[in-house]
């Protein structure tokens, strides 16, 4: 019989951590956010966490990343760290800024 493998809450260096940073449930990071999900579900499948921080509710968050504007993307994970700044609609800057590369037929 075999055990079942369980899996630790480290997680794997090769999965994306995305703190999208926002300010309240303006229609640009409404948006963000959108933009955002449709890109890892198309590409990075089961491989990213997304954390939303509403500056709004906490402002003292914006300093630990250096945010002047929202909403704004930082990758935390795979290093290096690396931020987008505005509502993620251009999917090719997204993935660039990511540093995803994608095969283009």
């Amino acid at each position: 019989m075999q055990q079942p493998i369980l899996r630790d809450n480290t997680p794997d260096p090769r999965d994306f951590v995305l703190r999208l940073y926002v300010a309240g449930q303006t229609p640009k990071c409404i948006r963000a956010f959108s933009n955002l999900k449709r890109i890892c579900e198309e590409y990075l499948t089961d491989r990213y966490r997304i954390e939303m921080i509403d500056l709004m509710e906490n402002p003292a968050l914006a300093r630990g990343d250096q945010i002047l504007a929202v909403p704004t993307l930082v990758r935390r994970m795979p290093e290096p760290v690396r931020k987008i700044i505005g509502d993620l609609s251009n999917t090719q800057r997204v993935l660039a800024g990511l540093d995803l590369s994608i095969d283009v037929a």
